[in-house]
C-alpha cells in the first residue's frame, strides 16, 4: 500500500504533497514499482498536527480520489480518515476502502457508515487523537488491553453486517517506541483475532528515535521490520518506499 498524504505537514517530508503538486505522476510511479493499493490521506496525523477543519480534508481528498479513479481505473484505493462524511465522500467518488486511525473512536457514526457503504475497513488501536496520543501511553498491560480493544470492535462491527475487516496495530500511535517494538514481536498473536493485520512503520519514530537518525534516513529500518512484519504473517505493508518494499516481499516469498 503505497501512501499517497495530500497534506503539507506530514511528518516525513518526502511524502507531502499538495494539490498543485503532480500527484498523479506520484501515483504512477508507486503503481508502476509494484504497489497494489494507495492510500490518500488529507489530514495529518503525525503527532502533534493541525485538526484541520472536514471541510479542509474534503477539498484535498476528493478531487485526488476522482482523479486516481479516473486514471487508475484498476488501482484499489484507501482513503485515509478518522471523519465518517469523508469517508462517506470518498467512496462516492472512487474509494474502496475507509482507513480509520481511530476505530470509530473519533466519529461514532463511522461504524454505521462504513456499514452502509459496504466497503473493507481498516480498523487501527489509538489512544486520544493526534494532537494528544504522546501523553496517553501508558499501558498495565500493553497486549491483554489492545486485544481486547480490537475483540470489541470486531465484534461490534460484525454484529453491524460489516464483513471485511483489516486490523492495524498502530505503531507510533499513543505507543512509545519500545512499545511500539513490543507489538513487532508480538505481531503473530493477533492472528488469533482472524483478521488480517496491515504493518505501519515506513520511516516512523520507533525506528529513527531507536537509531538515532531521522526519517530521512531511516530506509533502511524499515526494510527491517517490514522483513520481519512479512515473517510474522503481516499482510499487507503501507509504506513511503514502493520500490524496496516490493523488494523485501519477493524476498521474504
Amino acid at each position: 500500500m503505497g501512501i499517497l498524504n495530500i497534506t503539507p505537514d506530514s511528518f516525513y517530508a518526502g511524502n507531502r504533497l499538495a494539490l498543485t503538486d503532480n500527484y498523479l505522476s506520484v501515483a504512477e510511479k508507486m503503481i508502476l514499482e509494484g504497489a497494489s493499493m494507495l492510500d490518500i490521506g488529507g489530514y495529518s496525523s503525525r503527532p502533534g498536527a493541525d485538526n484541520i477543519s472536514q471541510s479542509d480534508e474534503l477539498k484535498r481528498v476528493v478531487p485526488v480520489m476522482e482523479a486516481l479513479r479516473k486514471e487508475f481505473p484498476e488501482i484499489v484505493l484507501s482513503v485515509d480518515t478518522f471523519r465518517s462524511e469523508v469517508a462517506r465522500a470518498a467512496v462516492e467518488h472512487g474509494a474502496d476502502i475507509v482507513n480509520d486511525i481511530s476505530g470509530g473512536e473519533l466519529d461514532e457514526r463511522m461504524f454505521e457508515t462504513v456499514a452502509e457503504l459496504g466497503c473493507p475497513y481498516i480498523l487501527m488501536h489509538m489512544r486520544g487523537t493526534p494532537q494528544t496520543m504522546k501523553n496517553v501511553t501508558n499501558y498495565d498491560q500493553l497486549f491483554c488491553e489492545i486485544i481486547a480493544y480490537f475483540s470489541e470492535r470486531i465484534q461490534t462491527l460484525r454484529s453491524m453486517g460489516v464483513k471485511d475487516i483489516i486490523i492495524d496495530l498502530g505503531f507510533g500511535f499513543a505507543k512509545t517506541s519500545a512499545q511500539s517494538l513490543e507489538l513487532v514481536k508480538r505481531v503473530d498473536d493477533f492472528h488469533v483475532l482472524g483478521c488480517p493485520i496491515l504493518g505501519g512503520v515506513s520511516r516512523k519514530s520507533m525506528i529513527y528515535k531507536t537509531l538515532n537518525i531521522t526519517a530521512e534516513d531511516a530506509l533502511n529500518g524499515t526494510t527491517v521490520l517490514h522483513t520481519l512484519l512479512l515473517t510474522k504473517g503481516v499482510s499487507i505493508l503501507r509504506v513511503h518506499d514502493v520500490k524496496e518494499a516490493v523488494e523485501v516481499v519477493q524476498l521474504v516469498s
